[in-house]
Parts: C-alpha cells; sequence; structure tokens
C-alpha cells in the first residue's frame, strides 16, 4: 500500500511499517491529540524500535511515495 492508502488505517489506531524496511523499526503509529501541562498537543507520529523504544518518527519523501506500506498485527 501506499501512505495514502495507509493513512487511514494509521488514523484507526492500527500499526503499519514498510516492508522495505530491514532493521529494528517494529512499526509506526499514531498518538491522537491530548494534552500536556493543560496545553493541547497536537497528534504525531512514533516508531518503535526494538531495544529502544518509542521516538519520534516524521515520514520522508521517499516514505510517502512508497508503494510498501502494510498493516502490522
Amino acid at each position: 500500500m501506499n501512505f495514502e492508502s495507509i493513512l487511514p488505517h494509521l488514523k484507526n489506531g492500527q500499526k503499519v511499517i514498510r516492508q522495505g524496511w530491514s532493521g529494528a523499526e517494529e512499526y509506526v503509529k499514531l498518538i491522537p491529540a491530548s494534552q500536556l501541562d493543560a496545553t493541547p498537543l497536537n497528534p504525531y507520529f512514533v516508531i518503535q524500535v526494538t531495544g529502544e523504544g518509542y521516538t519520534m518518527f516524521t515520514p520522508t519523501v521517499c516514505d510517502i511515495l512508497a508503494e510498501d506500506w502494510v498493516l502490522v498485527d
């Protein structure tokens, strides 16, 4: 799937990954809008990396144009 078709799945709370990644990446997920210290916190992406936990994820142009996105169970 491409990023355009995977985005609705992210918005529904599902986890996704690119098949082209061959490292420690486990999945990407969307963290919905919330609050931090009574201040609005905008939605953002995180990526789960084996042995490291979560880190912020910003899709690159290559990620956005890729056709190898898949859902993670």
